[in-house]
């Protein structure tokens, strides 16, 4: 795997699959943190509260080791397992898909079941744009406001992300360094002498 870059997706997608009269609603999302998972399983559940399983999976952080399934009900390791099987296989992170299943009176199985979500959770997959995203480090920026231009220049030159800004007395700015451009960087604010950083 890649140190420098992850994969995601760029943009929500739903996709839907049918067996037997069931069917299979698949939502992916790109996602940023589980408060937000939690937002969006709230909002399927009052959507679709007719439906009997809102199953889902999810796998988060650039070392892609926050990971979380559900069969909400249906038999265990048929659906939130494959689901996440299929983010993996594309080698995914900071992704959430949920499948919302309307039961069509036929019992599908556990095989039938296992094929049902793994294939609406790859449809999705293959319907929305995958992209590459620099992997960043969080550093914090402190310095006063005639600098202010010299360093939003820095920022923008090296592709930096700003998280968040305050103007009280001095500048505080956070801001995502990626990763391969770390050290050149750094060096550029030490240039400018009165910007301090520190590492989140």
């Amino acid at each position: 795997m890649n140190d420098e870059f992850y994969y995601t997706i760029a943009q929500p997608v739903i996709a839907e699959f049918k067996d037997r009269g069931s069917r299979f609603l698949a939502y992916a999302y790109p996602l940023s943190s589980v408060e937000e998972f939690k937002e969006k399983l709230k909002q399927l559940r009052e959507e679709h509260h007719k439906a009997v399983h809102h199953c889902f999976a999810y796998r988060l952080g650039i070392d892609r080791n926050i990971f979380r399934v559900s069969d909400d009900g249906e038999p265990s390791g048929s659906a939130g397992r494959p689901i996440l099987g299929q983010i993996d296989s594309k080698e995914l992170t900071n992704v959430l898909i949920v499948v919302v299943r309307y039961f069509g009176g036929t019992l599908l199985g556990v095989p039938g079941l296992i094929n049902a979500y793994k294939t609406v959770a790859s449809l999705a997959l293959q319907t929305t744009p995958i992209v590459q995203k620099q992997i960043e480090l969080s550093y914090s920026l402190h310095f006063d406001y005639t600098r202010m231009n010299d360093v939003m220049m820095i920022v923008k030159q090296y592709n930096c992300t700003v998280i968040k800004q305050e103007m009280i007395l001095f500048c505080e700015v956070e801001i995502g360094i990626p990763k391969n451009r770390l050290e050149e960087v750094l060096y550029k604010f030490t240039e400018l002498h009165t910007v301090e950083t520190r590492k989140l």
